[in-house]
């Protein structure tokens, strides 16, 4: 029998150094919440692959879709025939994001894609090259995609210069003494020191941020912002690639706020699993880049976006969003009755949007000083007690919760007292 060990030993001797591991473990098996390594161990997954397993691993309609489609085709590029699954998810992307008005997509493979090509149309359309992201967001790896994230390590330390053109402001987090007045009053000096708003294309902004601890963008932040680019015709993209797909307990996060972004990135939950990204938005600017502009060999690969159909299906026919805030209750009520014992290691900051939840691992009660070692910690020992689970955070201090919303009740509680039993005190 392979081992988990000798999988890793194999891995460290063949795969570069800069790709890192959450765990230790080799999967095997999946089904919806759980996972089975190597060596027959079973996991309740926390982590949900980074976000991408809104409707659990190998749902049945998914898996049938792809079945389905790996029968007649498996790739043409559809940059050289097209074929109707990409038209088709297309369409009803276009009717479900919440953008008024002519809307158009293009499909890509990773979220990373999905950034920057949201930021070409940007400024194809505007004629213009600066980009305003945010402390602490997350918007891909890729030259451009590691420019717009807000954290320098690990996405940028040691990778040589970012690209040009790219300004961040802080982001309001409370933890973080950064109020919504400290992000406008930085981004009126940002427009008066270097940059004047008519050479802005575009600002990006993720609803609820992924990696950088999951601190949702305040309503009157939202409303400003979408003010400031009608003001000064800045395009407002809303990357949307670990908020979509019913994670926030709705389709989409921006639908909290009743802001329309100019356009939207999408991707993780999309295709339950396939490679598949995309950016949708007003076809004004969609159309902005000229034809072989945008594409890719792989992008909206038909088995991929025959996934994502059997995903739309659904959240069409069923009751996932009203599940995803169910599961979001379970587990926000779990932690406050956690965070009320004196057994445990001290928890602060419990949040979230429907089934898109937090906490911060701190040094004291009642404070909110990061335990970044601490939070190491609790990832180990949930590790050792079946439960994969992931920390995130610009202080490497928050656990992330990115359950599936198929998993039932009980494995749900199940993965929740193996991490009441990691976050407990030796």
């Amino acid at each position: 029998m392979t081992t988990n060990a000798e999988l890793l030993d194999r891995r460290n001797r063949a795969v570069a150094r800069g790709i890192s591991h959450a765990t230790t473990l080799s999967a095997h098996r999946a089904e919806n919440a759980e996972v089975w390594d190597v060596e027959g161990n079973r996991y309740i997954d926390f982590a949900g692959g980074i976000a991408v397993l809104n409707t659990g691993h190998r749902h049945p309609r998914v898996v049938a879709a792809i079945q389905e489609q790996l029968e007649r085709f498996t790739h043409t590029s559809f940059q050289v025939m097209l074929y109707e699954s990409y038209i088709r998810l297309a369409e009803r992307l276009n009717a479900l994001v919440p953008i008024a008005g002519p809307v158009k997509s293009a499909f890509f493979s990773t979220g990373a894609e999905a950034t920057e090509n949201a930021i070409k149309l940007a400024r194809a359309h505007t004629k213009r090259a600066g980009v305003i992201a945010f402390t602490g967001g997350f918007h891909g790896r890729t030259a451009l995609a590691s420019a717009l994230t807000g954290k320098v390590k690990p996405y940028k330390k040691g990778l040589g210069p970012s690209l040009p053109n790219v300004w961040h402001v802080p982001f309001p987090v409370r933890q973080h003494d950064v109020s919504i007045g400290d992000t406008l009053k930085h981004l009126d000096f940002l427009f008066r020191a270097d940059v004047d708003p008519s050479e802005v294309a575009a600002i990006i902004v993720e609803p609820v941020q992924g990696e950088g601890g999951f601190h949702q963008v305040p309503v009157e932040l939202m409303r400003s912002l979408r003010a400031l680019c009608d003001l000064h015709g800045i395009a407002l993209v809303a990357d949307e690639i670990q908020t979509g797909f019913g994670r926030t307990g709705k389709l989409f996060a921006m639908e909290h706020y009743g802001v329309q972004p100019d356009l939207m990135c999408v991707a993780k939950s999309l295709a339950g699993g396939l490679p598949l990204s995309g950016v949708v938005g007003r076809a004004a600017i969609m159309d902005s880049a000229e034809p072989g502009g945008l594409g890719g060999t792989y992008g909206g690969n038909p088995l991929a976006c025959a996934a994502a159909l059997a995903i739309l299906d659904l959240f069409a026919d069923g009751n996932l969003l009203e599940r995803a805030n169910e599961v979001g209750v379970l587990i926000k009520r779990r932690l406050v009755q956690i965070q009320s014992r004196n057994d445990v290691r001290p928890i602060a900051g419990i949040r979230g949007l429907g089934a898109m939840v937090a906490f911060d691992v701190v040094t004291e009660r009642g404070g909110h000083e990061p335990d970044a070692a601490g939070t190491a910690a609790v990832t180990r020992r949930a590790q050792e007690h079946g439960l994969i689970l992931l920390s995130c955070g610009t202080t490497a201090n928050t656990i992330r919760i990115l359950v599936p919303f198929t998993a039932s009740d009980d494995v749900i509680l199940e993965g929740l007292t193996a991490l009441e039993t990691a976050i407990a005190i030796d």
